[in-house]
């Protein structure tokens, strides 16, 4: 090893050693996925925004139905943004799916349809960041450059002994600087995709499979037994508590829904009427207290469904009550602003959040 500043880099031999067993290991061991087949970055660039907080085996039937129905850039940039969500729909973090529609248009609109050889000139492209660009610019056009996931802060973090905090400036210092001094600059995208399939099936955060492992006479965590407390990672995510009671408006077998805001969760999909409250509300009567339209329940039949959901995103967890309110066929209704009723049909292609999808199922609407 040698020091630079305070930050320990191993000698290029122990450098060579290590991606020498890292490509034969992963020759040996990775999974064959489709974007693994082709250089094209229009593909690798869809896989990699769809597998962004996603498993593989559930992102890969995504990937084969956007290229089935956008099979170029040309194609989902043509595509209308309503169909794009929909098509999303259960993959969550919606906001990666009209990122990915406005990097479409860019690259089109700006680049002729061309996605930009370099990871600083891919990083100027709408939803991607440092990692996203570095692998693009790696796998597709081979360039020398570092893609640094979760996995890969991992491996560098438990073989090389980086104790710093991940999420700390030095610590993204520090790991960005391992980092270069590992990727060869002769085939830079294999050396990327070894060192995140290692963290992936090898490395793993929880019981990692040190026996079998083919580089734990170079493993700082291995040697000193701190495979649980490698990395370092401090900041904790603040999870916000939320109630929602969702009014599901019916009227001679539609439902009202309406197109949700931005600046909020689930931008741009559709869901019901929406009351939220600070804490759980069971009784119809509380309701009223925080409803702005006068006299709505009060034109229906009311009531609450029996069971309570709760859905958990990164920085959120929702509790959903869902309040079934039925309008008699004789009644008219003036809706709530921004809601409209739609037929079981629009609402089928409507896209909308994977809870509203399955609570509608489980009531055996759709």
């Amino acid at each position: 090893m040698f020091n630079d500043g305070n930050i320990l880099i191993p000698d290029t031999e122990l450098i060579a050693e290590f991606n020498k067993k890292l490509k034969f290991w992963y020759i040996k061991n990775h999974r064959k996925l489709l974007w693994r087949e082709t250089t094209d970055p229009y593909k690798i660039w869809l896989s990699e925004i769809i597998l962004q907080q996603t498993r593989v085996a559930q992102g890969t039937p995504y990937y084969e139905k956007f290229l089935l129905n956008y099979p170029t850039v040309f194609d989902l940039a043509a595509a209308d943004e309503r169909d794009v969500l929909r098509l999303w729909q259960g993959l969550g973090y919606y906001s990666r799916a009209r990122n990915m529609h406005y990097t479409a248009r860019q690259v089109v609109n700006e680049y002729g349809g061309k996605f930009p050889e370099t990871a600083a000139g891919l990083s100027k492209l709408k939803g991607l960041g440092n990692y996203t660009a570095a692998a693009i610019a790696s796998f597709s056009f081979g360039e020398a450059v570092a893609a640094i996931d979760g996995n890969v802060y991992r491996v560098m973090s438990r073989i090389f002994g980086i104790q710093s905090d991940m999420l700390s400036n030095q610590g993204k210092k520090e790991f960005a600087l391992m980092a270069g001094q590992l990727v060869p600059s002769d085939d830079p995208a294999t050396y990327n995709q070894a060192m995140i399939e290692f963290g992936a099936l090898q490395c793993v955060p929880v019981s990692p499979a040190c026996h079998i492992c083919p580089v734990t006479d170079m493993c700082f965590a291995f040697a000193h037994n701190m495979q649980n407390q490698l990395p370092v990672k401090v900041k904790k995510l603040k999870v916000k508590q939320r109630f929602f009671n969702y009014i599901v408006v019916e009227s001679n077998g539609q439902l009202a829904m309406k197109e949700r805001p931005s600046k909020d969760i689930w931008q741009g999909l559709y869901d019901f009427y929406l009351l939220e409250s600070t804490a759980p509300i069971e009784d119809p009567d509380d309701l009223q207290s925080l409803i702005s339209s006068a006299g709505l329940l009060q034109q229906g039949i009311l009531k609450m469904t029996s069971k309570i959901y709760t859905h958990i995103l990164t920085h959120q967890r929702l509790h959903v009550s869902f309040w079934w309110l039925e309008i008699s066929e004789t009644n008219t209704i003036d809706l709530p602003a921004g809601l409209t009723f739609y037929t079981k049909e629009q609402i089928e292609s409507l896209p909308k959040p994977i809870l509203i999808d399955t609570f509608l199922k489980e009531e055996k609407y759709l």
